[in-house]
């Protein structure tokens, strides 16, 4: 694995952070498509580390089919990124970035500030996508993180994860998006935004409980 010095790219959106604002569904970005969907995907403590283990590894992204051809961390100190809490108010860092982690094969960890390339297909319509993190969270009962694209997407946008072990002790992992297309095609073509969407959503359940619950 390839890992080079952060570059300042910047994301090819203006709402940064909108995945979590609470009324994304009836308020997107303009010319956005919006989408969210909640999964319950077991109870307890362990379901929930081991989800958000997972989670921070890029499981959803490669269980999705898309390849992480570059991952790049913010180099010096750290971007801290940006949190928001359930009124949509942003809050600070709830963990210090300054310790990065990696996988078996190598790659980093999800950090905020990091930039990475994925590659792939979805139902043949294009995955490939530069792409930066947002924010990282890393809390008692929540853990997540999102994306923007920097570039060379068919679409606009940014789309978060999130997994949450709530008071009831279930676990609940959540995608929210919001879709600008971008292509041609997709300008003239808008379901396929939504049929893109739709089929990521779906791939990434699948990567992070292999066993479907019920959707909310």
């Amino acid at each position: 694995m390839r890992r080079g010095n952060f570059r300042d790219d910047t994301v090819d959106y203006a709402a940064v952070g909108a995945t979590q604002a609470p009324d994304l569904m009836s308020y997107p970005p303009e010319r956005s498509i919006p989408a969210e969907d909640s999964w319950r995907i077991g109870s307890g403590e362990a379901r929930f580390h081991a989800a958000g283990e997972a989670l921070l590894s890029w499981t959803a992204q490669r269980g999705a089919g898309l390849a992480l051809k570059d991952v790049r961390p913010a180099s010096g100190p750290m971007y801290s990124g940006v949190s928001f809490d359930a009124e949509g108010k942003p809050i600070a860092p709830s963990r210090s970035e300054s310790d990065l982690r990696y996988d078996a094969d190598g790659t980093p960890y999800v950090g905020a500030g990091t930039t990475v390339r994925v590659d792939g297909r979805v139902k043949g319509m294009r995955a490939d996508a530069e792409l930066r993190v947002i924010f990282a969270i890393e809390e008692p009962r929540r853990v997540g993180f999102a994306l923007g694209t920097v570039g060379d997407s068919v679409v606009s946008g940014e789309e978060s994860f999130m997994v949450e072990w709530n008071e009831n002790d279930e676990v609940w992992f959540t995608v929210r998006a919001f879709d600008a297309p971008a292509a041609l095609l997709y300008r003239m073509l808008p379901g396929l935004t939504r049929r893109r969407r739709r089929e990521l959503f779906t791939r990434y359940l699948r990567a992070i409980s292999p066993l479907y619950t019920t959707p909310a």
